[in-house]
């Protein structure tokens, strides 16, 4: 059992620090900026709340974070109050918020003059994930802090792996989201297709979800994308935030993503429709617009 500390209760961090309380048996203090959140936390697996990040990193073996985007983690660890100010040396701060590798590389120097380490480890599976324990993890920083955190993120995780320094657990989801982002275009224009074409929509997916088309996308997404159903999920608002991270890394690298600057501006269309909050498999959507 260890002293963890949890920043951050949204939709995701709220199941995963339950996890780490309720299935790894640890001593857990959260902090999040709505106080009410924490409250019903506590109330739920019976740990306690701080007012503070810097109150809930102290004394803890491993400080985690989930927020929003680059400028809310540098917030809630090196801001005023915030949670490396008051870990102590030797501790390990991971951080599961998809954010930039710039960023990530920032925090880890920062954690090394501190005296303690620093991963990188975005996350991925959506809501159902977190709640199941049973997220993919792609952790960036080095392989000793690395293994002395792998029991401790294994909490929430079906799946936990290395990719590489400080910053290639960030890079790592980015591939995972240009992945999707084309996928889930495909799958609603197949969809679409198949239903202008006079098909039958589930006898379609039921052959060809046994074929080189299957993916989790069809398995999971087909029926309520069939039935324009979307209040679910990850939100077209977060797959923008992670694509505009993804197509500023590009620039910097040279790589091409065609496909994803466009789905990016299909997901955009989709906003406008007022689709923000919708699962992102509404890409179909802006497809069957009349």
């Amino acid at each position: 059992m260890a002293n963890v500390a949890f920043i951050g209760l949204g939709v995701m961090g709220y199941p995963m620090a339950g996890h780490l309380a309720k299935r790894g048996s640890h001593s857990v203090t959260v902090f999040n900026r709505t106080a009410a959140k924490a409250g019903k936390w506590v109330a739920e697996y019976g740990v306690r709340a701080a007012p503070t990040p810097r109150a809930a990193a102290e004394g803890a073996d491993f400080v985690f974070s989930c927020v929003g985007n680059d400028d809310d983690l540098r917030s809630i660890t090196v801001g005023p109050a915030g949670a490396f100010e008051g870990m102590k040396k030797g501790a390990i701060f991971i951080d599961n918020t998809t954010a930039s590798a710039i960023v990530a590389r920032e925090l880890d120097a920062a954690a090394r003059t501190r005296g303690f380490g620093s991963l990188d480890a975005p996350v991925s599976g959506g809501q159902a994930g977190a709640e199941n324990g049973q997220l993919t993890v792609m952790v960036g920083g080095d392989p000793e802090t690395f293994e002395r955190a792998r029991p401790v993120i294994s909490c929430y995780a079906k799946m936990v792996g290395l990719m590489g320094p400080a910053g290639s657990g960030q890079l790592t989801k980015m591939v995972n989201q240009l992945c999707i982002a084309g996928l889930v275009q495909g799958l609603a224009e197949g969809i679409h297709f198949a239903k202008k074409a006079g098909l039958d929509v589930e006898q379609v997916i039921g052959v060809i979800s046994k074929g080189a088309a299957q993916s989790w996308q069809m398995e999971n997404r087909y029926k309520t994308m069939t039935a324009g159903k979307f209040d679910f999920g990850f939100a077209v608002d977060w797959m923008r935030k992670d694509l505009a991270i993804t197509l500023q890394e590009a620039r910097k690298n040279g790589a091409k993503l065609p496909v994803a600057a466009l789905v990016d501006q299909f997901y955009a269309e989709v906003q406008a429709m007022g689709g923000r909050r919708w699962d992102t498999s509404s890409l179909i959507a802006r497809l069957e617009q009349e």
